[in-house]
C-alpha cells in the first residue's frame, strides 16, 4: 500500500482536549472494588484498606476522573447502605451481577479513595427502582454543607466539608432491556428531566450527564438520543454514550476497523446535538460523555475462565479479560477517536480501571500488573495534551464490510503549545506490512525529534505471565527533515514520537 503525505497545520484545529477525556471507571461488580482498589489485610494496603500499588498504577496511568458505584449496579443500589459504621451496613442483594454487596466499600470510602488517586469524582443516582426524591437526598448528602439531616448525617459519618462534587449521571443505559428500572426513552427523558431539574434547585454549580444510547447498534439509537436531548436540554450539559466493541474473531483487520463505527457514531449524536439546539433555538452547548469505553474480549483466548460462576456470591471473580496486542491496538484507536473529536468529547470512562476489561490487574492478596492496554492510555493521558490538530491528505486505505474505506494508519497530532511540541500518535492496522508515515508540520519550526516509543509485539501476546512482554519501548523509527516527519511504523503497533516545535 502507498501512503500519501499527510499534513497538519496550526491554523487547521479540532478543539481544546479536556482533562476529563482520560477518565476510568470503578463499580460494584466482581472484583473491581473488592480485592481490586480495596483489600484490607493486602501488604500494600492503606489505613483505610486501599491498595496502595493499584493507587499508584492509577496516578502512574494518568487517569484524571472516576466514574461510580455504576453502571448496571447502580439501578438498583440504595446508596444510604453504603455509609455510616461498616459493621452497621446491611449486605443486599446486587441484582444486576447476581452476588452479594457488602455495603463495606461506599461513598466515603470513594471519596477518600478518589483524593488519594487524585482524581475526580462522577457519582450516578439511581433512576432505576428510585427516582426524583432519593437523587436529591444524595446529592444533599454529598454536597450541601451542614444543618440539615442529610447534611449532618455526612458530618457524623466524618467527612465535615461537603465534597462539592460536580460530575451526575442521571441513571445508567435506561434504553438497555437488560437494566433493572428499563424504561422508555419518554418516560426516562421525563424522569431524566425532573430530576435534573430538582438536583439543580439544590446545587446549582452540578453538571449532568443524561442517557443516551448504551450501544451503536441499539435499534432505538438515535431515536432515543432525539428524544432524551429534547427534554433535558435546558438541563442537562452532557450526553452519554457507551461503546464496547469485541467480535476478535472476525479477523485483524475487520476487529481494528472497528474505531471507524465509533467515529460515526460520535458523529450522529453530534449531529442530534446540532439539530436540538437549532430546535430549541439555543445557544446553550451540550457535550458529549463517553463514560463506557473499552474492548470487551472473545473466549477462549481473551478471557480467564470465570473462576466463580455460583449467584450470589460475594465478589465473584467474572468477565475477567485478559488483553492482546491486537486488543490494544484498538483500543488506542477508540481513544484517539474520542480526542480527535475533542471539540466535542469533553469525558471519558475507560471501562474499568481494575480486573474487568481493565487496564490493571490484581490477584487476592498477591501483585499487582499491567494490562497491554494500559500503556496507549498512559501515553495518551500524559502527552494527548492541548490542540487537536487536522490530518489533512489521502492515506492508504483498505476495506472491510460495513467500512470501506479503512485508514491503513490511524493518526492523530496534537499541539501542546506549554510544552513546545507536537504529539503523533499513530496505530498500523496492517499486520503484514510496515506503515510508511510522511507527515508535513506546516507552519511549525520543527527542531528534533523529543522520543519515539512504539507497542508492538505477538498479536495475540498478552502480560499476564511475562508482565513485561507488551509495554513501550524506545524506537528510532521515525526522522525529521525539512520539516518532514517520516517513519516505517511496524506492522500492528502503536507509536507515539513527539516533536519539538
Amino acid at each position: 500500500m502507498t501512503q500519501g503525505m499527510l499534513a497538519v497545520n496550526p491554523i487547521f484545529t479540532r478543539g481544546e482536549v479536556s482533562a476529563r477525556i482520560f477518565g476510568s471507571f470503578a463499580e460494584h461488580m466482581g472484583r473491581v472494588i473488592y480485592s481490586g482498589i480495596y483489600e484490607p489485610g493486602h501488604l500494600a494496603a492503606d489505613a483505610a484498606g486501599c491498595r496502595t500499588d493499584v493507587l499508584e498504577a492509577v496516578r502512574d496511568m494518568g487517569v484524571t476522573l472516576m466514574r461510580y458505584p455504576g453502571g448496571n449496579f447502580v439501578s438498583n443500589y440504595r446508596w444510604e447502605n453504603g455509609v455510616g459504621p461498616v459493621a452497621a451496613r446491611p449486605r443486599q442483594v446486587d441484582l444486576a451481577w447476581r452476588s452479594i454487596e457488602t455495603n463495606e466499600f461506599g461513598t466515603n470510602e470513594f471519596m477518600r479513595w478518589a483524593a488519594c488517586a487524585g482524581v475526580e469524582p462522577m457519582l450516578t443516582v439511581n433512576l432505576g427502582t428510585r427516582g426524583i426524591t432519593e437523587a436529591v437526598e444524595y446529592l444533599e448528602y454529598v454536597n450541601f454543607p451542614g444543618g440539615t439531616r442529610l447534611s449532618d448525617l455526612r458530618r457524623a459519618h466524618g467527612a465535615e466539608a461537603p465534597y462539592g462534587v460536580k460530575l451526575w449521571c442521571l441513571g445508567n443505559e435506561m434504553d438497555g432491556n437488560w437494566q433493572i428500572g428499563h424504561k422508555d426513552m419518554e418516560a426516562y427523558a421525563r424522569l431524566a428531566a425532573e430530576t435534573g431539574k430538582a438536583m439543580k434547585i439544590l446545587d446549582p454549580g452540578i453538571e449532568l450527564i443524561a442517557c443516551g444510547s448504551a450501544k451503536s447498534d441499539m435499534p432505538s439509537f438515535p431515536r432515543w438520543d432525539l428524544c432524551v436531548l429534547e427534554h433535558v436540554y435546558g438541563i442537562a450539559d452532557y450526553l452519554s454514550l457507551h461503546q464496547y466493541y469485541g467480535g476478535q474473531q472476525m479477523g485483524t483487520a475487520a476487529f481494528l476497523a472497528q474505531s471507524e463505527d465509533f467515529e460515526r457514531y460520535i458523529a450522529t449524536i453530534r449531529s442530534a446535538i446540532a439539530v436540538t439546539r437549532a430546535l430549541r433555538r439555543s445557544d446553550k452547548a451540550m457535550y458529549i460523555s463517553v463514560d463506557e469505553w473499552g474492548v470487551w474480549a472473545a473466549p477462549p483466548e481473551s478471557v480467564t475462565r470465570e473462576v466463580d460462576q455460583q449467584p450470589w456470591q460475594v465478589a465473584p471473580a467474572i468477565s475477567e479479560q485478559i488483553y492482546t496486542l491486537e486488543d490494544a491496538l484498538l483500543f488506542a484507536s477508540m481513544l484517539m477517536t474520542m480526542v480527535r473529536n475533542a471539540d466535542i468529547v469533553k469525558i471519558g470512562c475507560q471501562s474499568l480501571i481494575t480486573n474487568i476489561s481493565s487496564c490493571i490487574m490484581t490477584r487476592p492478596g498477591g501483585e499487582m500488573w499491567k494490562q497491554t492496554i494500559y500503556y496507549p492510555f498512559r501515553m495518551l493521558a500524559r502527552h494527548a495534551r492541548g490542540t487537536v490538530l487536522e490530518v489533512a491528505g489521502s492515506p492508504a486505505c483498505y476495506a472491510v464490510p460495513g467500512s470501506p474505506q479503512v485508514p491503513a494508519l490511524d493518526v492523530l497530532a496534537v499541539w501542546n503549545r506549554a510544552e513546545g511540541e507536537v504529539a503523533v500518535f499513530c496505530v498500523n492496522r496492517l499486520d503484514n506490512a510496515p506503515g510508511a508515515l510522511a507527515l508535513q508540520l506546516q507552519g511549525f519550526q520543527p527542531s528534533e525529534i523529543a522520543q519515539c516509543v512504539t507497542l508492538t509485539g505477538g498479536l495475540r501476546q498478552t502480560n499476564e505471565h511475562d508482565h513485561s512482554a507488551v509495554i513501550p519501548r524506545e524506537s528510532d523509527v521515525a526522522r525529521l527533515r525539512e520539516g518532514v516527519l517520516t517513519a516505517e511504523l511496524p506492522p500492528l503497533s502503536f507509536t507515539m514520537i513527539r516533536v519539538r516545535v
